[in-house]
């Protein structure tokens, strides 16, 4: 059996298609697969999301009411602080297009400048969606969950949110302990108690005749449903279950655990990713210090890790809308 070898002009060669692919290096075009491959994961989260909430759409939270911190400062200052984040990270976007158009020109001293630039804008926005993870586990207001799940929240007679603590006082001679593994029921183990039991919260509420019950039910003006004075004591006694201060996966005091989930999940995926960049930028920002790229006459290197960046930051943007404005 003979075999036929095709003649591609190439001496020694049945391939020669050459090694740049769309004028593109192998080191960018794998990056490129990385990138796509990595937008349709994203892709899949966002499309869970969406399709959660339109199934939940009556109940999610309302985001105006939940992201309203911001650091060493009290009020209600919706989407303030996130929209800060976001700033922050598109212009560390613009300081690595600066960069990687200072490697074109070979120029280290620029590079230098805006590598570091945009290093400081990642670890920021790191710090920054830590602080915010903190604030949202921790909770602010408190609620009580019903033995349906729902959560039910406080407000005053204008329809401001009111704490707990507001109109809540421990009883110092209940005597409350958290069941452990080793005391009782096998492989049950409750989490950390909350400051108030829910006859606590009930008396606080009898107490105190501005203080209403808001539902987790948007009405027709997409604002939460408010009872009345007696629907909301009727509902406390006869279904309340627990106090619920702050989020995490099982429970939390905004609303659907579902968008807890989501919150975590998604936006923690994309935290770590933001923290992967901030790392390989670190490493690429030193070899540039030491003249690595310079001495190669070639800061392609700096441009693959400038096309991850400016990944990141699209993603974010997907994520910022779905969670935060829509």
């Amino acid at each position: 059996m003979s075999t036929t070898v095709v003649n591609t002009g190439t001496e020694g060669k049945t391939w020669g298609g050459g090694n740049k692919p769309l004028n593109a290096s192998y080191g960018k075009m794998m990056m490129w697969f990385f990138i796509v491959s990595d937008a349709l994961t994203f892709s899949g989260f966002l499309a869970a999301y969406g399709f959660s909430r339109f199934k939940f759409i009556d109940s999610w939270p309302i985001a105006d009411e939940v992201f309203t911190h911001v650091p060493f400062f009290h009020g209600n200052y919706p989407m303030i602080y996130v929209a800060f984040m976001t700033f922050i990270l598109i212009m560390s976007s613009v300081t690595m297009v600066l960069a990687v158009d200072a490697g074109h020109h070979l120029n280290k001293a620029k590079v230098t400048i805006y590598m570091f630039l945009t290093i400081i804008g990642g670890l920021i926005f790191v710090g920054s969606q830590a602080w915010e993870w903190g604030t949202f586990i921790k909770g602010d207001y408190g609620a009580i969950q019903t033995k349906g799940g729902n959560i039910l929240q406080f407000v005053d007679t204008e329809g401001h949110r009111v704490a707990l603590r507001d109109f809540t006082t421990v009883n110092e001679h209940s005597d409350r302990t958290a069941h452990e593994r080793k005391n009782g029921l096998w492989f049950v183990d409750e989490g950390t108690l909350p400051t108030y039991t829910v006859e606590e919260v009930i008396h606080g509420f009898e107490a105190h005749d501005n203080v209403l019950v808001r539902t987790q039910i948007i009405n027709d003006a997409g604002e939460k449903t408010v009872l009345s004075r007696g629907e909301s004591l009727k509902l406390l006694k006869e279904n309340g279950k627990a106090v619920v201060e702050g989020a995490n996966l099982h429970v939390n005091e905004y609303g659907s655990p579902l968008f807890a989930d989501f919150f975590f999940f998604i936006t923690g995926f994309h935290g770590f990713h933001v923290f992967s960049g901030v790392v390989i930028n670190i490493i690429i920002f030193f070899n540039v210090i030491l003249g690595t790229y310079e001495r190669r006459k070639n800061y392609e290197m700096v441009e693959k890790v400038g096309l991850y960046w400016h990944f990141v930051d699209l993603v974010w943007v997907f994520v910022f809308t779905f969670f935060y404005l829509v």
